[in-house]
């Protein structure tokens, strides 16, 4: 089982609620690999009622039939829900499309009485969903910390991003509890969860069982099959890779970060680790 939870992120989730007082709107920032298993339902008591805009972030590391099938599941609910590679120039201005939508007859009638209706919309997510750059890119520079791992950041940041859109970027927030393992797998595999207090190998191993074996072979040449043990498949790759230490035996950790950072840069493929 997998916990993570370290005191500012319970911190940060009554700050949440606080600041939620505040808000028109959530953006709901999610992996596209893993969808479902970014949905924190303690954010349940921070958006209560309000609209919120679902975002299918990293949308180029998953196949279009896929974003297409989490599109309808989230819009199906009443939501609206955008799909986005954040770290291209532009890539979020469906975002600001998407609240001026939702918040147009309200728009239209304070046009009307001459009065700039500010929307202010809350940054939710997981940690290292995307949600610090794609608040970067709706800005068009980088005023809020970014990084490629979990839990960078720390702090609540109201941004401006248009004339009458305001941005709060949150760090991101883990469930308290995981009550279902194979969300909290796909969440360590995609890299919501800091590496440092995981078991790579283990998590590694998790990433090879929910894996087409075809998709490794193509990238790393082992000869496997179907049926080849998940750790005798890391074992191969390690082999293949030359991750190796004196007497000739598989330096597996070392194996285990590589395949990961593969997956995570997408270049094992365009793969989602959930279906609907």
């Amino acid at each position: 089982m997998i916990n993570w939870f370290p005191g500012h992120m319970n911190k940060t989730l009554k700050q949440m609620q606080s600041d939620s007082k505040l808000c028109d709107c959530f953006i709901y920032v999610l992996d596209a690999r893993c969808p479902i298993s970014c949905i924190n339902p303690e954010f349940l008591k921070v958006v209560k009622d309000k609209p919120i805009i679902y975002v299918l972030n990293k949308a180029d590391l998953v196949n279009a039939t896929d974003i297409s099938s989490f599109k309808t599941y989230f819009t199906k609910q009443g939501q609206a829900c955008v799909s986005l590679n954040a770290t291209i120039s532009g890539g979020t201005k469906i975002i600001i499309n998407t609240i001026n939508n939702i918040f147009k007859d309200r728009l239209a009638a304070n046009k009307q009485k001459n009065v700039n209706f500010i929307t202010r919309a809350m940054v939710l997510g997981v940690p290292n969903s995307g949600k610090s750059t794609i608040v970067n890119n709706l800005c068009n520079k980088a005023r809020a910390i970014t990084g490629n791992k979990a839990g960078v950041t720390r702090s609540k940041q109201w941004v401006k991003v248009t004339e009458n859109i305001e941005i709060m970027d949150t760090p991101g927030v883990l469930l308290p509890n995981f009550d279902d393992d194979e969300k909290a797998y796909n969440l360590a595999i995609v890299g919501s969860v800091k590496d440092e207090v995981l078991n790579l190998v283990e998590i590694a191993l998790k990433l090879i069982a929910r894996l087409d074996k075809q998709l490794l072979i193509t990238k790393y040449g082992v000869e496997i099959d179907k049926n080849t043990p998940n750790n005798v498949v890391l074992e191969k790759i390690g082999k293949k890779r030359g991750c190796v230490i004196k007497g000739g035996e598989i330096d597996i950790e070392r194996t285990a970060k590589l395949l990961l950072t593969d997956f995570r840069s997408g270049k094992i493929g365009k793969i989602c680790l959930e279906k609907i």
